[in-house]
């Protein structure tokens, strides 16, 4: 090793021993012990020194004190009695079980606030939940399992005051995908519901929530629409009385067109009435009568408001009504298709079936059943919680959202669910709307709604049944075609054209394949794009002028160097590198936004600075990471020069102009 006399205060340093250049002291500390003068012109040792932010001096351990550390074994012990300890505080109770926080503070306000909300969600769920058991394939009753346990559990564990914890029509299609073609579908659904659950308890403990963060917004967006075609397709069939099959939406449409001639009249009357009158009492609750200055609304306006926006917001609830009491005036002959019995009572408080008896000497085990289940078991909790992110986002007003905590709540409600015999739920954004727009103060609200759930399963079930399918499937067309997301078209071709090639495929993709297939095309393209970025980055190149007047030619990458890049960069280096007025013209390389840099990328720095050296052109690394420096240190490249200041640069280009400069070294 050797050093340029006064090379302590110049900044720059170098790696090698051909005798050219500088010596890394400052990063290269292991092979010695070293000294360097401070400010005060006092000597210390290199682990002492309080320098430049841009590296932290770290003194290598022995071989004596690694054995005295106590072991491998022992340092896991420790880290893992410190997560431990930590785990046992004050602020991870609170931040781990919300209701801690809120509840000591909970006041007569809150109460009524929440009260009103809950049973306003209770109206709008007791409807949708028998709904989107049609969508999931199952019994009307298993909507309504889903939405009281659950809800009940959120209170507790969620972070959002908003979200009513139930069944949802994206988790419902994905249900129906993975257990319609199984036998004993029900069965399957109650141990999907329990799988999810476990899933996302297990991605909250280890914080693997940032999965959801590779589904891009158009990704996202082609997604939510595709499906909420696919759940309009599905319920077509019940609108026109027919029956239809097909999980996908090009096999729904299909088998609709195979039927079609057996359309029943009176259900597509029913229907598409239905339709027109949810979307027009969904127009009533947006009506706002009086003046639009505040102050000047008076009593009577308030109260036709809140009148019009309660009659709009209870739409499925008197929609449920009117139609059950016109399905019961024919109790003869109904000529529409009705729901049928459903079971009364409550759900008997079990364990998930894991395993059943197929008939008399078949038993379905635990294994074969997950086998069965296959994708779904981590598809279905993965949608779940980009659906209830989505939603906590969506009502955060500008506050973080806390994924890890999202999935424990929404982990250990589905695990609760899947003891009364639900299937999958996650957080719905329309009743979240209809919380939020009620006026919920906490996450209370999902009390008193799952009351209502309770008491609807326990006085009102042997009246459900005499409710029109063709109303139900207009109740969930109605809610779900506001999904399809063409709004975000339009500025998404404004701000980058190019995103809405993952977002088109991913709803394409979507519509002629299974969902998971689907969505995983368009998360692929994404990763695509997102490869290509990093292996082409921008390099800008500028002709400058030190303060000593020597020209050189600055450099600067724009991103990381790994190795799908490297090669690139490197022809784009040697390509730049001749734009000078000759090829002995000093090259630097601004390194102020390389963060990280591989193995691959080390060997290409070292054939790039062997390179220059061989044409006799210096090449110098500005502002070099200490990662990043360790990396390329690791395979000893000769005739690499880094340097932290200007005056360094000033230096380096004053021996660059006499290269018997260099020749003059003395030993460290």
């Amino acid at each position: 090793m050797y050093r340029m006399k006064g090379d302590e205060d110049s900044g720059a340093y170098r790696i090698g021993g051909n005798g050219r250049g500088y010596v890394n002291h400052a990063l290269n500390g292991s092979r010695g012990s070293l000294d360097l003068s401070n400010s005060n012109g006092t000597r210390e040792p290199h682990r002492e020194i309080q320098g430049s932010s841009d590296f932290i001096l770290v003194e290598e351990r022995s071989d004596e004190e690694v054995k005295n550390q106590g072991g491998f074994l022992k340092s896991a012990a420790d880290q893992v009695s410190r997560r431990v300890k930590s785990a046992c505080t004050k602020k991870t109770l609170y931040k781990r079980l919300p209701i801690v926080k809120w509840l000591p503070a909970y006041n007569s306000e809150d109460a009524i606030g929440d009260l009103v909300a809950g049973i306003t969600v209770g109206l709008t769920v007791i409807p949708q939940s028998l709904a989107y058991s049609n969508v999931a394939g199952l019994p009307a009753q298993y909507g309504l399992y889903g939405s009281f346990l659950g809800c009940i559990i959120y209170i507790i564990f969620g972070s959002c005051k908003d979200i009513p914890f139930g069944p949802t029509a994206i988790v419902s299609l994905l249900t129906y995908q993975t257990v319609a073609h199984l036998d004993n579908p029900q069965y399957y659904a109650i141990l999907l519901c329990f799988l999810s659950g476990a899933v996302e308890l297990f991605m909250g403990i280890f914080g693997l929530g940032f999965i959801i963060d590779f589904v891009s917004g158009p990704v996202s967006s082609g997604f939510t629409s595709a499906v909420a075609l696919i759940i309009v397709t599905s319920q077509i069939k019940d609108v026109l009385g027919i029956s239809a099959q097909g999980s996908t939406f090009v096999q729904i449409w299909r088998s609709i067109a195979a039927s079609l001639h057996e359309t029943s009249a009176w259900d597509a009357a029913l229907g598409a009435s239905c339709i027109g009158v949810l979307l027009i009492l969904r127009m009533v609750a947006a009506i706002k009568i009086g003046p639009a200055e505040p102050e000047l609304v008076t009593t009577k306006h308030r109260v036709v408001n809140k009148v019009l926006w309660l009659i709009g917001t209870s739409r499925n609830a008197l929609l449920v009504v009117i139609c059950g009491v016109l399905g019961y005036s024919f109790t003869a002959t109904p000529p529409f298709k009705l729901i049928g019995h459903i079971p009364g009572g409550m759900p008997s408080f079990q364990l998930p079936p894991f395993g059943y008896t197929k008939d008399e000497n078949t038993t379905v085990t635990f294994i074969e059943m997950c086998s069965n289940l296959g994708s779904g078991i981590l598809v279905v909790p993965l949608i779940s919680l980009m659906e209830n992110i989505a939603i906590c986002k969506a009502f955060a007003n500008g506050k973080s959202v806390d994924a890890t905590q999202e999935l424990l709540a929404i982990g250990i409600s589905n695990i609760g669910s899947s003891f009364v015999q639900a299937f999958p739920g996650t957080g719905s954004l329309s009743r979240s709307a209809v919380n939020n727009a009620s006026g919920v103060r906490t996450p209370m609200g999902g009390l008193y709604t799952g009351v209502l759930v309770i008491l609807a399963l326990i006085f009102l079930t042997p009246y459900f049944s005499y409710i029109p399918r063709a109303s139900l499937a207009a109740i969930i067309i109605a809610a779900v075609i506001f999904m399809v997301e063409v709004k975000v078209v339009k500025p998404m071709w404004r701000a980058k054209k190019s995103d809405l090639i993952p977002g088109i495929a991913t709803f394409v993709a979507c519509l002629v394949l299974q969902l998971e297939i689907g969505i995983l095309v368009g998360i692929g393209i994404n990763v695509m794009f997102i490869l290509y970025h990093a292996a082409r980055p921008k390099i800008s190149v500028e002709e400058l002028v030190s303060r000593r007047g020597a020209e050189y030619l600055m450099l600067t990458p724009d991103r990381c160097l790994i190795f799908p890049s490297v090669d690139y960069v490197r022809n784009l280096v040697t390509k730049y590198s001749r734009r000078g007025r000759s090829l002995a013209t000093p090259v630097v390389i601004d390194c102020t936004h390389i963060y990280g840099a591989d193995f691959t990328a080390a060997k290409v720095i070292e054939s790039l600075t062997q390179d220059f050296a061989a044409r006799g052109q210096p090449l110098f690394f500005y502002n070099l990471k200490p990662s990043v420096h360790a990396v390329f240190e690791g395979v000893a490249p000769s005739d690499f020069v880094v340097y932290y200041t200007q005056e360094a640069l000033d230096d380096l280009l004053k021996q660059s102009e006499s290269p018997k400069q260099l020749k003059e070294m003395s030993p460290a």
